[in-house]
């Protein structure tokens, strides 16, 4: 039987937080801590096996003052041209051996383990592509199987991640209903920050 529980996290948190006046989301406070540790313990606390995060902007500042342990850390240079960069640097960067990777995105902090753990639970079942739905509208989390990493790499360009991914494999992909457990609503903006009483 394949084995279906080495599943990585890989968490997207490059971004310089343009419309938040150039502050990076990794370092973003929420609930007394930063943005990148909040998604990184809830990947882990979800089932995870191991945690990726990819950083970018200021990303010497947040590997000194972020508390990331026993998590391997990418950098990505080229974090500006968007998010589909951040994500070839993460698969590029994965530990051999993992069933699938669980995408991961740093601004959502609605998304807690019991998200994570029912994208798990869909993979465990059989599912290589899965995508968490919230009243049935597509969001993240999204996880890969190993069998699509390659396309997913290879269709990464801009602020497109693993859309055309997730596109060309409409049919294959398992939504997993996750709006009684978490929020899809990310952090983007000063309105957003006060919403979510981060900043």
């Amino acid at each position: 039987m394949e084995q279906r529980d080495a599943v990585t996290a890989l968490v997207l948190a490059a971004g310089g937080g343009r419309r938040l006046g150039g502050r990076p989301k990794a370092l973003l406070p929420y609930r007394g801590r930063p943005l990148v540790e909040h998604a990184a313990a809830a990947a882990r606390a979800g089932g995870c096996r191991e945690v990726t995060v990819v950083l970018g902007a200021d990303r010497d500042r947040v590997r000194s003052t972020a508390h990331l342990p026993d998590c391997r850390l990418v950098a990505n240079p080229d974090w500006a041209s968007g998010m589909g960069s951040s994500l070839r640097a993460g698969l590029a960067a994965l530990p051999a051996g993992s069933s699938a990777v669980l995408v991961m995105l740093v601004d959502t902090p609605g998304v807690g383990p019991a998200a994570v753990a029912r994208l798990l639970a869909a993979h465990r079942a059989g599912a290589g592509l899965a995508a968490a739905t919230y009243g049935g509208r597509r969001g993240h989390p999204v996880l890969i199987g190993a069998g699509y990493l390659a396309e997913a790499a290879a269709g990464a360009r801009g602020d497109a991640g693993a859309r055309a991914l997730l596109a060309a494999h409409a049919d294959e992909l398992v939504p997993v209903e996750c709006a009684d457990v978490a929020s899809a609503d990310d952090l983007d903006t000063p309105a957003d920050l006060a919403r979510w009483g981060a900043g």
